[in-house]
């Protein structure tokens, strides 16, 4: 009886190491390396850096530290603001994702079940494309005299064009429609495990339907909102072609001062340090999401 117990055993540890080893391969690993080049010293050389670890001479080894660019990040408004755009343009459009997720998904959710892999697929449909077309394609419909300004003055809607290209708003435009699905799926997997008789017996017992969602719905569908909103706002942090193609020079994100600081300022430090401090600011949300499902899971045992 012991050695199948140990064998048991044994099995469930390999199946609980795969999945850290696959994070310790992928994950921290690559985060050591970028963190050991943040600390580094910017260099006219290739890497463009110095490394930490130095061995001067007669195998005499010298460990260099160099936190003058996170300094830099704190002390420049430049960096400061960045981080501050990329945090409002991903949490206002985390909210708009969810404004107008949460109705589709729970429409597909409540739809009969012969129409809901139609409407999914529907929902999928533009991943079938690349991305970057899809953003261009934006480009056509929100410029001076693209689609959208051509329709609203031939509804009369409007008399001149309006300047939506190089906004902010042609960028929360472009967010929301590229990383709606994300929310959605997850919180459509949520909401079509809710069991309806919980709703039947509230209206037997005189409940309206407002506050029926506000009651029931709403809150056992939390798992979904918070997965969903995850999944939007940490990608969107950082973001760095919606806002380069889209957006104008008012719109400074994190994603876009990494790509000026790795390829036109050659310089790799400061771009590591921007995105070691970019990974610990989304730790954060992840950590109270992990929260709350903890919180949820407690409560429903």
């Amino acid at each position: 009886m012991m050695l199948p117990q140990a064998i048991a055993q044994r099995s469930r540890a390999l199946i609980i190491a795969v999945p850290w080893f696959w994070l310790a391969l992928f994950f921290v690993l690559p985060f050591l390396f970028v963190l050991k080049i943040s600390l580094s010293e910017p260099a006219l050389a290739q890497p463009p850096f110095l490394d930490v670890i130095r061995e001067i001479e007669d195998g005499l080894v010298t460990i260099k530290v160099n936190f003058g660019t996170y300094i830099l990040l704190l002390e420049d408004s430049l960096y400061v603001s960045a981080l501050i755009g990329s945090t409002k343009v991903a949490a206002i459009s985390t909210f708009f994702c969810l404004l107008v997720g949460y109705p589709m998904a729970y429409a597909i959710s409540v739809a009969p079940k012969h129409f809901r892999l139609p409407l999914l697929m529907l929902v999928m449909l533009p991943f079938w494309t690349s991305f970057l077309i899809r953003v261009y394609a934006w480009i056509g419909i929100l410029k001076g005299n693209g689609f959208l300004n051509q329709f609203l003055l031939w509804l009369g809607v409007i008399d001149q064009p309006l300047e939506i290209m190089h906004t902010v708003n042609a960028v929360y435009i472009g967010v929301v429609y590229s990383y709606l699905p994300f929310l959605i799926l997850p919180l459509y997997a949520t909401l079509v495990r809710l069991d309806p008789i919980l709703l039947e017996a509230a209206a037997d017992l005189g409940c309206r339907p407002w506050k029926q969602f506000l009651t029931i719905t709403l809150p056992q569908s939390m798992p979904g909102v918070m997965a969903g909103s995850m999944l939007v706002f940490i990608p969107v942090m950082g973001e760095f072609v919606i806002p380069d193609l889209l957006g104008g020079p008012d719109t400074l994100m994190i994603g876009k001062m990494l790509w000026m600081e790795f390829f036109n300022n050659k310089d790799w430090p400061m771009a590591a340090s921007l995105a070691a401090v970019l990974l610990v600011v989304l730790i954060v949300p992840f950590v109270v999401m992990r929260h709350f499902e903890q919180k949820a899971a407690e409560e429903l045992q």
